[in-house]
């Protein structure tokens, strides 16, 4: 096998992967999306810094003048069992609505993480294969590292 074709089936392998993480992160927004539907509160909704402030302006009494509210669960009840599949399984389980949500949110940390290593990786396999000559016929190098330049501009979305 050649060079050229070993890192082209590695770039596949990779450009897979990253169909494959990208789909199960819509799963998990989706999933996030619903839970805060459900909730009725956003993603944007951020609790006050006031809620702490009155924590320590009533002073030693240990009940505290305003209550914290989580960003997602908002006023919902944040122990109402919720069904989700546990991660690895194919088992369901009724789980704490606030877990559940805590649990997806942790999740999507990682796939943005694995998702950024991937698209590193993909680049390094573009520019190798661009080096090699393997794409010379059909795209010239210059082409491809400006598309991978623009690949690392944010959107605005």
């Amino acid at each position: 096998m050649d060079i050229r074709e070993a890192v082209g089936d590695q770039f596949l392998l990779v450009r897979n992967q990253m169909v494959e993480n990208d789909r199960e992160r819509n799963a998990n927004r989706e999933a996030l999306t619903a839970l805060r539907k459900k909730a009725k509160t956003t993603k944007t909704r951020i609790p006050s810094p006031f809620n702490s402030m009155m924590k320590d302006a009533h002073g030693s009494s240990t009940k505290a003048l305003v209550q914290e509210v989580c960003s997602t669960c908002g006023s919902h009840d944040s122990t109402e069992p919720t069904w989700m599949m546990l991660p690895g399984t194919d088992i369901f389980a009724a789980v704490p609505f606030h877990v559940v949500h805590t649990m997806l949110e942790k999740h999507e940390k990682r796939m943005e993480f694995e998702s950024k290593k991937l698209q590193s990786l993909l680049k390094e396999k573009t520019l190798l294969l661009s080096e090699l000559g393997a794409l010379a016929d059909s795209v010239p190098p210059s082409v491809i590292r400006s598309l991978i330049t623009l690949k690392d501009k944010p959107s605005v979305q």
